[in-house]
Order: structure tokens, then sequence, then C-alpha cells
């Protein structure tokens, strides 16, 4: 097997209320070469909001991009400046979100019916910044299956210099559909994704949806450059345990899930100094972690207690602990 220095050669998506910075530090201690993205960030709240709320991350999370939302160019190209500043590794514009909300924005998904103003935005902050401007869309808009749509897409906006596509196998049903139900509703092709790499062999193509398994993601890389991965690395994330060795040529390492552990209670106990954030909201994000082993309900059911929200982080890690050690030894 060779290993190129692609970096999209696995990702894990962009995903709203999911993939905010605590839950990048837990992937970090899973896997250290995978792209980690930023949940989806309107160019307007960047420009008008709170920039370190939304921009912050730690050294530790590189390689990390950043996922702007928007349809105008000049705003993008203002948020993508701050994404360099900030020492993003990337830029990402979505063109992938069917919701409602974004679709009244004029941005997402509906952005794919006007591929030459995804084509002046990407100029627009390709001129603005020396960091890599990357496109995530969806392969058609609707009921519309024709190949030549997705195609034509990525041709115009390919031409304003994006050379990498990050392709979501399923159409976006903009009526009708809740954003859940376009995640898995509309039907998977993901022989779009790879005709569109014999099409335009030049570009970077990855492929995201409905991949849950190494078997089915060493499939995709026979056909395309890349791999997205979503809601499975997020509710089973030691899918993500073997892809330094398998995807990057990196010598297998055994992941100990107690050290990760109290890394994590580590950076809750600065985070709460630093930033008086509630270990809670940062421990949400690693319920998923023993997935599967012995114990892992009981563990789970302390570390997602309300009653002990109040309690430090370190007693309801010690509870937690114990929890799972007696349902282990009980089985």
């Amino acid at each position: 097997m060779s290993f190129d220095l692609n970096p999209w050669r696995m990702s894990v998506a962009p995903m709203m209320a999911w993939t905010d910075r605590h839950c990048r530090m837990l992937h970090r201690q899973i896997t250290q070469h995978t792209l980690l993205y930023t949940e989806m960030i309107t160019s307007s709240a960047l420009i008008h909001g709170d920039v370190p709320k939304h921009l912050r991350f730690e050294a530790i999370e590189h390689p990390v991009a950043l996922q702007l939302g928007g349809s105008e160019p000049a705003d993008l190209a203002v948020a993508a400046r701050m994404a360099q500043a900030w020492g993003y590794d990337e830029v990402n514009l979505n063109c992938g979100c069917p919701s409602e909300r974004v679709q009244k924005g004029a941005f997402g998904a509906c952005l794919m019916l006007e591929p030459q103003t995804v084509a002046d935005c990407v100029k627009a902050m390709r001129d603005a910044v020396n960091i890599e401007v990357t496109v995530k869309h969806r392969i058609g808009i609707g009921r519309e299956e024709s190949y030549g749509f997705v195609r034509d897409f990525v041709g115009r906006v390919s031409e304003a210099g994006c050379r990498v596509f990050i392709v979501h196998a399923r159409n976006a049903w903009l009526e009708g559909l809740s954003p859940k139900d376009n995640r898995e509703i509309p039907p998977l092709r993901y022989e779009m994704a790879h005709q569109l790499k014999r099409d335009f062999p030049h570009l970077i193509i990855a492929v995201n949806g409905g991949l849950v398994s190494n078997e089915q993601i060493q499939e995709q890389l026979q056909q395309v450059d890349g791999v997205m991965v979503g809601r499975a690395a997020y509710h089973t994330p030691l899918i993500m345990q073997d892809w330094d060795h398998l995807y990057f040529g990196q010598a297998r390492r055994e992941l100990n899930l107690d050290a990760v552990e109290a890394t994590m209670v580590e950076y809750m106990e600065r985070e709460n100094r630093l930033y008086a954030t509630p270990w809670h909201s940062i421990a949400t994000h690693m319920l998923g972690l023993r997935h599967g082993q012995a114990g892992a309900r009981a563990w789970r059911r302390v570390w997602s207690d309300h009653r002990l929200y109040r309690e430090p982080v370190r007693l309801v890690w010690q509870e937690a602990t114990k929890a799972r050690e007696s349902a282990t030894v009980s089985v």
C-alpha cells in the first residue's frame, strides 16, 4: 500500500452542534493525521459576532479546516482572511446543507443552482488567502438525478481555482425533507463521485455519506482521493483508532482509553478555569468513546447524569470509572 501527502485522504465531516473544538480535541486523541472540520460558521457571524468564540482552537487540532456558510464573495473573503489569521489550514465553502434556515440565507445546497455565484465566492476567497479553499456539495438538487448537473457544477467552480471537492453522494431535497431525512432518504450514489474523478483526474475528489466501516472506506479509496466520515466518527469514535496506520502510513499504536479519558478530564478542568465552560458540555462529545465495550452503558449513564452537573469533573470521572468496573465484574 502506498501513501501520499494528500491531507483529504481521511477527514471528519463538519456537523452542526457536534464538531466544535471540544469534539475535535477528543478526536485528536484518537487520530493525529485525520483532517478535522469545524461546524459550519456563517460569514456574517464572523464579521458581526464573537470572533474568538467562533474561531478559537487548540494547536493540537491541526490539521483543522474552517467550514463557512455564505454567498457574498466580499464577506466570504473577509471571513477567509480571519480563518487564515487564526491559523486554520483550510477554508471550506458549504454547498451541501439543505436546511430551510440555510436556504433562507441563500447558501448551502441551494448554491448548487448558482454555480457562477459559487465560482465568484471561491475566487474571492482564493484571492484573499494562501490557504486551500475547498467546496463541499451534494450530487444534485431535488429528484433530478442527472450526472451532468454535478459535472457542470464542479467544472465551473474548478475554473475559479478550486481543486478540492468533497462530494456528499446524495441529492439534497430542498422541499419536504428535514435535514436529518436529507442525510438518510435520498439514495446514495457513490458512482457519481467516482465519475467525477474520472472526468476531472487533476482535481482531488473526496466522498462523503453513509460510510460506517473501514471496509467501506477502503472500497471508496479505490475510486476517489479521500473519504469524509460523519456520524459514525461521532457516535463510534473508535472507528478512527487505526486510520493513521491504515490511511497515512504511520506505525500502528495501541490506544489507551483510560489515558484518553484522563486527557479529556484535564482539558475540561482547563476549559472551566479559563473560559467557565461547564464540563458536561464537553463530556457529551465523549459518550461514544467506549461504545461496544464492557461496562460502557453504566459508564455513559454517569457521565450524562444531569444530577451530577454541579459536581467537580474529577469526582464524576471517578464515579463513571467505578460504575464501569462494577458492571464489567458483574457480567
